[in-house]
């Protein structure tokens, strides 16, 4: 088989995550599927069942619903950890001198499908990924990332060196099985520095987000007597990570299709005066004792403005949070904060 980079960072790759059985796997997607598929029927003959009865939802009636769903969550059970964080991998402690050393992890264990025939997300295809960047530049990858860092102004970043004294880097937390916050377990996360063993900060991931879409804009806009610099990357190369590829899903927003080490949600409308989905990008972040999430909300705006020089790029809103805490749900939270304040700016 040939596994090319593109389906590495898309996660067709085959490479498996840390559940070693296939049939697992297979189980658990499955679940997940027909756990959708009944919420949303359900869902519709609520709806039809309201409808029917000449029944309205109130502004007032959808902030009570939303505030009830609010202690619900709140009240449910913490212990219940997602069944990914039993996988014992999640907990090694082995340190490896470089990301081609810990490839002996999985390198020969089976593919779990052709690969391009079936979406799977893996941390060890983005491990695999890191090893192809560190034999191409002939850099350690801990080393090619920290200068990447540096041109990004993102001073704050760095790889989660158990040895390493980092200032303010925080402590990691876990419910344990009776629902009690507890320190998190000893990790050593150098077994997959790419999908997973960075450190940052929220100001860190905003000059990230705002780098991004900067490079996304830039070539949208007339570059009035060449006072707009170049992206960090092209905007093709934006433009390209940033368009969904097929066969690829996005377990925490349904709306979203996987791109390029990111989820995409086209903008989207089906019918009049009804909801309509905006043009972002996101990704979260999952790790033992920590949580994140990082969503970028392009500004749609008109030729005139970029052709006359009214505005400038990067033009939207990045929203991101971090957790030192496991297992916490931070997408749709992030969706909210940004549709907040892209409202406020059109009400400006």
């Amino acid at each position: 088989v040939v596994i090319t980079t593109r389906l590495l960072v898309s996660h067709l790759s085959g490479i498996r995550h840390y559940e070693k059985d296939i049939t697992k796997v297979k189980e658990e997607k499955e679940k997940a599927n027909k756990a959708f598929k009944l919420t949303k029927s359900n869902q519709e003959k609520e709806l039809k069942e309201k409808e029917a009865k000449g029944l309205e939802k109130t502004d007032s009636f959808k902030a009570k619903k939303e505030h009830e769903d609010e202690i619900k969550s709140r009240n449910s059970k913490p212990g219940r950890r997602e069944k990914e964080f039993e996988q014992e991998e999640y907990y090694l402690k082995e340190k490896f001198e470089s990301v081609i050393e810990s490839l002996k992890i999985f390198k020969n264990d089976p593919l779990f499908f052709k690969p391009g025939s079936q979406f799977l997300y893996s941390t060890f295809g983005f491990t695999l990924l890191s090893a192809v960047v560190e034999r191409v530049s002939g850099q350690k990858f801990t080393d090619y990332m920290q200068k990447m860092f540096r041109d990004l102004d993102m001073l704050s970043t760095v790889q989660d060196d158990n040895e390493a004294m980092i200032y303010n880097r925080a402590r990691y937390y876990v419910y344990n099985k009776k629902g009690r916050l507890v320190n998190a377990p000893y990790v050593d996360n150098s077994y997959k520095w790419a999908g997973g063993g960075f450190l940052s900060s929220v100001g860190d991931l905003l000059k990230f987000g705002n780098a991004l879409l900067y490079s996304y804009q830039v070539g949208q806009f007339k570059n009035i007597n060449g006072k707009l610099l170049p992206g960090y990357l092209k905007p093709d190369t934006v433009t390209m990570m940033w368009t969904p590829v097929p066969k690829t899903e996005v377990s925490w927003d349904r709306d979203g299709k996987y791109a390029m080490a990111w989820s995409v949600a086209e903008k989207k409308q089906q019918y009049g005066c009804c909801r309509q989905q905006r043009r972002y990008a996101s990704h979260t972040g999952s790790a033992v004792g920590a949580s994140s999430v990082l969503l970028v909300l392009p500004e749609e705006l008109g030729s005139e403005a970029m052709e006359n020089g009214l505005v400038v790029p990067p033009r939207g809103v990045i929203v991101t949070i971090i957790c030192n805490m496991q297992s916490v749900s931070l997408s749709n939270t992030a969706l909210k904060i940004a549709r907040e304040f892209d409202k406020e700016k059109w009400v400006q």
